[in-house]
């Protein structure tokens, strides 16, 4: 059985370890001076930051919500500790991004195709939502008088990368929030999603996506406030991530109200 990709490696020797330090150190100086200098060429205007720290690529997607344009044309890859920058709406805006992994295309038929999160078999999605499950992200980017920006990590349709939202240089609450668990690692065995030919756990199925029940998908008749409540598998997620949103009435846990910031940086595998 191939192994996670999360898995830890154990290296021998002080050698590899410094030396593994010294890279992490230079790219995150990379990151931020590129991300400066992109920040003095764009003229002021918000950010929107994607990373990744994981040891794959991961080809991240992003769905506007209905009414709002497509970002970067809804999707792209990155390379393990690559970036990419782009300038947010400079109106109201709303939307989600998510990581997409195992993608490769067929040498037979030539479709693109992920393992997890897949858009329609796209590799840029063009506004198409993601297959669960997957760690998502979402935005509310400027509303309000005080130009708000609102932001939120939900595994309300389940878990396939750990995943944070980093706010720069905003005014008044503006917390980190997200998922840093390895949840692949202690997903429980009915929620676990296989690599079809590996056999390696890829993703973390919320109780909605496993049994798909009205009471865990909070449909029908509990589809309020009132009648959708947490069940023991919306409380595995967040007891791991008590700041993300773990079902469909879900408050979490890390209120915030952050005002105009420059920057606001996706992280995959932080």
């Amino acid at each position: 059985m191939e192994s996670s990709p999360f898995t830890i490696f154990h290296c021998a020797g002080q050698t590899m370890a410094l030396s593994l330090t010294i890279t992490f150190m230079a790219f995150s100086l990379v990151l931020t001076l590129v991300s400066l200098s992109y920040a003095n060429q764009t003229g002021g205007g918000l950010i929107l930051t994607v990373v990744n720290n994981c040891p794959f690529t991961v080809w991240p997607a992003i769905q506007p919500n209905a009414g709002h344009p497509v970002l970067e044309r809804g999707g792209f890859a990155l390379h393990s500790l690559t970036h990419r920058s782009f300038p947010a709406p400079s109106s109201h805006w709303s939307g989600r991004i998510w990581a997409r992994t195992g993608c490769s295309v067929n040498p037979h038929s030539h479709q693109f195709t992920c393992v997890t999160g897949d858009c329609g078999s796209r590799l840029e999605c063009e506004g198409i939502g993601g297959k669960a499950p997957a760690t998502l992200v979402q935005f509310s980017l400027h509303h309000g008088q005080a130009d708000f920006s609102s932001y939120g990590v939900s595994l309300v349709d389940g878990f396939n990368v750990p995943l944070t939202v980093t706010p720069h240089e905003g005014k008044g609450v503006c917390p980190v929030v997200g998922c840093q668990a390895n949840l692949l690692s202690t997903c429980p065995p009915g929620l676990q999603l296989r690599h079809p030919h590996s056999g390696s756990v890829v993703a973390c199925k919320s109780g909605c996506e496993a049994l798909g029940t009205d009471e865990l998908c909070c449909r029908n008749h509990y589809n309020s406030p009132a009648t959708c409540r947490a069940s023991s598998y919306s409380e595995f997620f967040k007891h791991a991530c008590p700041s993300t949103f773990t079902y469909a009435h879900d408050s979490p846990s890390l209120m915030h109200e952050c005002s105009s910031p420059r920057e606001l940086k996706v992280i995959f595998c932080h």
